[in-house]
């Protein structure tokens, strides 16, 4: 855990302030393996077309309960993507705690690696079109708003035009206004790239040198979870109200501290968690209600789980479908 926090706090030592300013947003994912698609990709098919029909019937529908959004088109965009619309932004975080919370909120992939994307905002900022440092330079600002953008562009098509026009193609980090308590609580900003087909992943790809990704290994995620949990970083508050107050309560009533474990050719038993050390999870194993052994486990990398006494590969189920009793 210690490691943990010195990789998500690495390089945040701001000289010319004196201060602990970190130049990262944080992007936590439960599994390791999950892309940086967006959800308007993730619609399959020919996406692209339909991407302003969903931003205008948004807004259509939505006016009479959001009438604090005025007529910004980026203000909508941003209460969209946080109310489940497909849109090309990425959800980013000021906070490396949110981004845990995002990586361990899924308790049925506690055995699987997680991941934080971590991304320079300063440096990605050299690889804007002039036009639009331009804009930043003259707020002395270090992300866009909705007004700057609008002063850009008024439309998706007219940033992507303009973008096109005025140099290559780039990612704009833009911070919304505080427009509901999620966002504030979230630490939100988003991500945005010049087209709708293009994806953040690919244009990372050929700038190395602004980003940095961390692995949360699998036997971590039970105490990173409970830790976050003292610490009040839960959905009661990410999510606020009755819906995020409901999933709290679930994942934290669950009986997280019982696994299944295999050893192949029919091996199952039902485990219970004894205590945890470092890299290391003790269990307990049950058969038929009769405890059998003590084991010691480890999760290596792409979320291999390990037996270290019998020095061999397990598999293991955070999420037990069905089981008979309760260890105690």
């Amino acid at each position: 855990m210690e490691q943990l926090n010195e990789c998500l706090y690495a390089g945040s030592w701001y000289q010319p302030h004196g201060r602990f300013r970190s130049p990262f947003a944080f992007r936590g994912l439960p599994d390791w393996r999950y892309d940086r698609r967006t959800s308007l990709d993730r619609l399959g098919g020919k996406y692209a077309p339909v991407e302003d029909d969903l931003l205008r019937n948004f807004r259509k529908y939505g006016s009479r309960m959001e009438g604090s959004l005025q007529d910004s088109w980026w203000n909508w965009l941003a209460m969209g993507q946080h109310h489940g619309l497909p849109t090309r932004l990425l959800d980013w975080t000021f906070s490396p705690y949110v981004a845990l919370h995002f990586v361990t909120t899924k308790a049925d992939l506690f055995a699987t690696d997680g991941v934080i994307w971590c991304i320079d905002f300063i440096k990605v900022r050299r690889y804007l079109p002039a036009s639009l440092k331009a804009i930043l330079k003259k707020d002395d600002a270090v992300f866009f708003t909705a007004e700057m953008l609008d002063g850009y562009a008024r439309t998706l098509e007219e940033l992507d035009a303009r973008v096109k026009r005025d140099g290559d193609d780039c990612v704009v980090f833009f911070e919304p206004p505080s427009l509901d308590d999620r966002i504030v609580n979230q630490a939100a900003l988003f991500s945005m790239m010049s087209s709708p087909t293009l994806q953040l992943e690919h244009w990372l790809a050929e700038q190395p040198d602004v980003f940095r990704k961390i692995i949360v290994p699998a036997v971590l995620k039970w105490e990173v979870r409970d830790k976050l949990d003292m610490a009040n970083v839960t959905e009661r508050v990410m999510f606020p109200g009755l819906d995020g107050l409901g999933a709290w309560l679930r994942r934290y009533y669950s009986p997280n501290h019982l696994i299944e474990v295999s050893y192949g050719e029919g091996k199952l038993y039902l485990a219970r968690i004894q205590r945890f050390d470092g890299l290391r999870m003790h269990v307990t194993l049950f058969a038929e209600r009769e405890a059998v052994r003590h084991v010691v486990s480890t999760s290596r990398e792409q979320s291999v789980w390990w037996d270290v006494g019998q020095d061999c590969s397990v598999a293991v189920n955070p999420r037990p479908a069905h089981f008979e009793f309760v260890p105690d």
